[in-house]
């Protein structure tokens, strides 16, 4: 049982929607696995050899327990039995208390997808009747107990910020670790929405108008599936 599953469509999708909220658990002791549903290989840039290893690269320094791939196909994915059935397993394998997974709806239409296939696959993964086989491990029904889903390229007003103020540079740092997605301006690439220095930018500013929303300098957005229960209220801040 592990914490938190983190499955993106892509590689760096995690890193750039939810890299510090990630870091922010594993500094203080939770346990963090990625999931990335696609190698990325349709990008633009680089290849899915480097982006593998890019990928590697920043799981290290976000201290995520593992990263896996899960070989769909990139930009031709769906929420069908075959992918369905992966992501199932995946779950059960790790048993997360939460996943985050990709926005609801954005620009990259792979992003609305697996955030739909996933959401599917964390209900489906709670059925008994549904037959995977789990590495190490018996077979077991198990369903997280939240789905979040992270706001990436287009705003989409949060349920919940998470204070990433005292670990933006590890969230950047992440991202930075694709060196063939990012600004570089050695590489002799085409040049993709992403590859500018201003995209850099961008992120920085997103972060600080979330972190604005509930008064600190640095947050990540996320919507929620169901209401958030809290026994408190001034546990809230």
């Amino acid at each position: 049982m592990i914490d938190i599953l983190a499955i993106g469509a892509h590689p760096d999708d995690m890193e750039l929607a939810a890299g510090g909220t990630i870091y922010s658990h594993t500094a203080t002791g939770k346990t963090v696995v990625i999931a990335d549903l696609t190698k990325g290989e349709l990008g633009t840039r680089g290849n899915a050899q480097a982006r593998a290893t890019e990928a590697k690269n920043a799981a290290a320094i976000l201290g995520v327990k593992e990263r896996v791939n899960l070989g769909l196909a990139d930009g031709f994915f769906e929420a069908d039995e075959q992918s369905l059935l992966k992501v199932v397993q995946t779950i059960r394998t790790y048993r997360p208390r939460i996943v985050l997974t990709n926005a609801i709806a954005d620009r990259h239409p792979d992003h609305g997808r697996a955030a739909e296939l996933v959401s599917r696959a964390c209900f489906l993964a709670g059925l008994r009747k549904i037959v995977t086989e789990n590495k190490g491990q018996e077979q077991g029904a198990w369903r997280p107990e939240a789905v979040y889903h992270v706001v990436q390229d287009r705003f989409i007003k949060p349920d919940l910020v998470v204070d990433i103020s005292f670990c933006f540079s590890k969230k950047m740092e992440s991202i930075k670790a694709f060196q063939t997605q990012f600004y570089n301006p050695d590489s002799e690439e085409p040049e993709t929405p992403i590859s500018s220095l201003a995209f850099l930018q961008y992120l920085e500013g997103r972060a600080r108008e979330m972190g604005r929303l509930i008064g600190v300098e640095f947050g990540e957005g996320f919507t929620v599936e169901r209401p958030l229960g809290i026994d408190n209220l001034l546990k809230l801040s």
